[in-house]
């Protein structure tokens, strides 16, 4: 089944208009999206590589768990969907700390994604071998120490999508909450 969208305009408002993922991405659409980072109680940040068959960063570290607010849906909403289908793990909402909200524009080839995002921090002890990973997504799930993924992040992104947003923002919240 096609993902159905709402169509944003630039302020971040509802245009009314639902477009499909693809027609989002064709033509440069505003819309929605989340993610979220999982830290354990020791502060071990659990991130999921992307499948080699994504058309967009395949093979790369990305944060924990993301994707598309579907038409008519809310971010949390959205954010408990994703974290089962991609992960197989059930939260609720109390699970579900919301950090902030900002944009991102990213082209490459002929995909224009342009984000609505919503970024949120859950705060879980998750056995990985709990996980049951959504194959077309993901390919592996691992935790990174607090360390490690600052280096990384300071190595250019090493390893990890380009997607500066995310990453910055998961300095901050090492900063506050590890």
């Amino acid at each position: 089944m096609e993902e159905k969208l709402d169509v944003l305009n630039e302020l971040g408002e509802f245009t009314g208009k639902i477009a499909t993922r693809e027609e989002c991405h064709k033509k440069g659409l505003w819309h929605r999206a989340v993610y979220a980072f999982i830290i354990d109680e020791k502060g071990n940040i659990l991130l999921q590589k992307r499948s080699s068959n994504k058309k967009l960063w395949p093979n790369m570290w990305d944060v924990t768990v993301g994707g598309h607010v579907d038409a008519g849906e809310f971010g949390r909403q959205a954010l408990i969907r994703e974290v089962k289908e991609e992960l197989g793990i059930e939260i609720n909402d109390d699970d579900i700390k919301y950090l902030v909200g900002s944009t991102s524009i990213n082209k490459q080839g002929d995909i224009i994604n342009k984000h609505y995002n919503e970024c949120y921090l859950i705060t879980k002890n998750i056995d990985i071998s709990d996980i049951k990973i959504q194959i077309e997504e993901v390919s592996e799930v691992r935790y990174f120490s607090k360390k490690e993924l600052l280096e990384r992040i300071s190595n250019n992104y090493e390893g990890l999508t380009d997607k500066t947003g995310p990453w910055n923002f998961l300095e901050r919240i090492l900063e506050q909450y590890v």
